[in-house]
């Protein structure tokens, strides 16, 4: 019986080596497939933080680049931190549910403005996020904990406003979910974007129900969200002109998204077919022109032309 029990041990001795090769502690998951970006620091890491070498089986393939476009700052208090799943969860000033954020090696990780390795993050750190948008996902470029009170901003719609106790709830367009923050005689409020819409006065008037705005805000000692700056990107009813290259295109739903070359954001555009005989000549890849009035829903186009 001895013997047996010696050969069991010498055999799981034999498998060990075997469970445990290509398991590199420095490697964190790959990201799905993206566009553009750095590298960043994996975790564990001390010296040069500048210049990371991670270590690496050979078998397994370089990491994706990050994810390309405008990226957008989320302030808020670290939860939790899953090394498992490269994930942390951010209440974001201003309420809502709190918000996914995924993370890997090339994520860049500051405290104070000094750089540091991951496991320097703790739960119930103060932080500013530098996300991006990955598919559905809601990646980290940089992690910046931070001793003082961070400042964040967010894109989305109007969802109501309260001129009297100055509350205004809008729909992030990051996470979808309803933040509330709080508008002050001190914040400043101007349109931006086309001459034809930015000439036009603006002030707390324009905070409607279905308005597009970006906010630049921070938080109070009780956590709460305080508007810095409130940027007027849409108001129901405003005109537009669009021009660039057709992303999208479906006659039948009356619907097609404009690419504009110059920020190479996409805005979605509804037309009637029966009212333009120059859309039977749409494929995508046009170049077209659209004056479009903003409904609050998306912009419904009045004129137009097929290059």
């Amino acid at each position: 019986m001895r013997r047996f029990f010696l050969s069991v041990l010498l055999a799981s001795l034999a498998i060990m080596p075997c469970a445990f090769a290509g398991r590199d502690p420095n490697h964190a998951a790959a990201a799905p497939a993206t566009d553009s970006g750095a590298l960043g620091t994996p975790p564990g890491t001390g010296a040069d933080l500048d210049a990371p070498t991670p270590v690496r089986a050979s078998f397994l393939p370089p990491l994706p680049e990050a994810p390309a476009g405008r990226t957008t700052v989320i302030g808020g208090v670290i939860r939790t931190i899953d090394p498992v799943l490269d994930e942390i969860t951010l209440s974001v000033y201003g309420g809502g549910k709190p918000m996914k954020i995924l993370f890997d090696e090339r994520t860049k990780f500051y405290r104070d403005g000094v750089r540091t390795p991951l496991d320097a993050m703790r739960p119930n750190d103060h932080a500013s996020v530098e996300t991006l948008l990955d598919g559905d996902d809601v990646f980290a470029v940089s992690v910046h904990m931070l001793s003082g009170t961070p400042q964040g901003e967010c894109e989305g719609q109007v969802l109501a406003f309260d001129p009297r106790d100055g509350e205004i709830t809008l729909r992030n367009m990051l996470s979808g979910e309803p933040i509330r923050l709080r508008v002050e005689p001190r914040t400043t409020i101007a349109r931006i974007g086309q001459q034809a819409f930015t000439s036009a006065r603006t002030g707390t008037s324009d905070l409607m129900r279905g308005a597009l705005i970006s906010v630049k805000f921070q938080s109070d000692n009780k956590g709460d969200g305080i508007a810095d700056a409130i940027s007027i990107l849409a108001t129901p009813g405003s005109g537009f002109y669009f021009s660039g290259e057709v992303a999208y295109l479906n006659l039948q739903a009356g619907l097609m998204a404009i690419t504009d070359p110059r920020s190479g954001k996409s805005y979605t555009i509804e037309f009637d077919p029966a009212a333009f005989p120059a859309s039977q000549r749409l494929r995508v890849g046009s170049h077209v022109g659209a004056m479009a009035s903003f409904n609050g829903r998306r912009y419904v186009a009045s004129k137009l032309d097929v290059y």
